[in-house]
């Protein structure tokens, strides 16, 4: 495969005395070598997400769910950049007021998603809805001082803490080839070629990474882009395919397979390797729906047995917010103080919620365990 080496673009020396890298336009040539595995692997993707998308419509509220498990997806984003927050942090902290470095950044990654989904119901995927969504993602604390919203206009390199451009793993293109390469991206988002739209978004994701045009958050917004894609392109009516946890437990594979594109030309290994995590994050994702529909109706007719309406409403509350206390119901509910109480304790009774801290005597917080067992898989640090 000698003629491939230079597939995906080629080195150039620079006068400090580094090699960058100047990535060819997409799509790859030659063109992508389509084996019986690269077929069988393109053919479960399609199917396993497909399946996906029919368990999100059964669920009675399918828009809870996709909130819950886009912030499971920005809890294990972040963990990749080395964030120490696991996605009990972030819902504890929701029901308080301070908020720690780790966690803000988190909650910037829900809101950069929030803001792409809304922002392109009215205006297409593009360089300019990028550098907005960039600046949502770093609006506050590591990386804020990093020039959020905008592409870089100096070199940055990819490595282990204190290399330096001489030394570094892979440098990406010198700032002139990063906006002529970032203008051939824009306009392959939207190429009508006949190349099946899954491979065309592993294509995107690894040119995305390779360009590695801000200063800081590349990795996230090239797996935010993922989600983008998959959405806009219509393989999913909901934004629920998240490949973090995926490129998380193969950390190495993932950079090893990227590496390989870029040096060797080696597409097709990178494309297989993208749809065995669209496979198996779209099983994962579908487990965990079925998980929360099975767990629903086994509590509801506890719940209902209760024959009182505000218990199902608090029933329907804590799949919003599994963790609680007796002043938030009340105040969810406009109850007394005294009814929300009896309320939890009669959740309490049904082990459906549980005392977060029973050595705790004031300000006793309520926990939905069971939810949070299945949402916290893998979140863990």
């Amino acid at each position: 495969m000698n003629e491939n080496i230079q597939r995906a673009g080629f080195f150039v020396n620079q006068p400090m005395g580094y090699q960058s890298f100047v990535p060819k336009k997409l799509p790859p040539d030659p063109p992508i070598e389509y084996d019986a595995e690269m077929l069988r692997l393109l053919s479960e993707a399609d199917r396993k997400l497909g399946r996906l998308d029919g368990v999100t419509q059964i669920l009675p509220n399918p828009e809870l769910f996709v909130a819950m498990y886009v912030k499971k997806e920005a809890v294990l984003s972040s963990q990749i950049e080395g964030t120490q927050a696991s996605l009990t942090d972030v819902l504890e902290l929701e029901k308080k007021i301070e908020k720690n470095e780790d966690v803000g950044e988190i909650v910037n990654y829900v809101a950069a998603l929030d803001y792409g989904m809304k922002r392109m119901q009215d205006f297409p995927l593009s360089l300019r809805l990028l550098r907005e969504i960039h600046k949502v993602l770093l609006s506050k604390g590591r990386g804020s001082n990093r020039n959020p919203g905008e592409f870089r206009t100096s070199q940055n390199w990819i490595g282990t803490p204190g290399c330096t451009l001489q030394n570094a793993t892979f440098v990406p293109p010198a700032v002139p080839d990063m906006k002529d390469a970032l203008n051939d991206l824009e306009g392959y988002f939207y190429d009508e070629s006949d190349i099946p739209l899954l491979i065309k978004i592993a294509l995107i994701h690894a040119q995305f990474e390779t360009i590695h045009p801000f200063l800081d958050g590349n990795g996230r917004m090239g797996r935010l882009l993922i989600t983008f894609l998959l959405w806009q392109k219509g393989i999913l009516s909901k934004p629920l395919l998240y490949l973090s946890y995926y490129f998380k437990e193969n950390r190495m594979d993932y950079y090893d397979c990227l590496m390989a594109v870029r040096k060797r030309g080696e597409w097709e290994n990178w494309i297989k390797f993208f749809l065995k995590g669209i496979s198996q994050v779209s099983d994962e994702a579908a487990s965990t729906a079925k998980e929360i529909l099975n767990l629903r109706t086994a509590f509801e007719k506890k719940v209902s047995a209760l024959h009182n309406t505000y218990a199902m409403r608090l029933f329907d509350y804590i799949f919003e917010a599994p963790y609680l206390s007796k002043n938030s119901v009340k105040d969810y509910l406009h109850l007394t103080y005294p009814t929300a109480g009896r309320l939890i304790d009669d959740f309490c009774g049904l082990n459906i919620l549980q005392d977060a801290a029973p050595e705790k005597r004031r300000n006793k917080q309520y926990v939905f365990t069971e939810y949070i067992k299945i949402l916290n898989r893998g979140t863990e640090i």
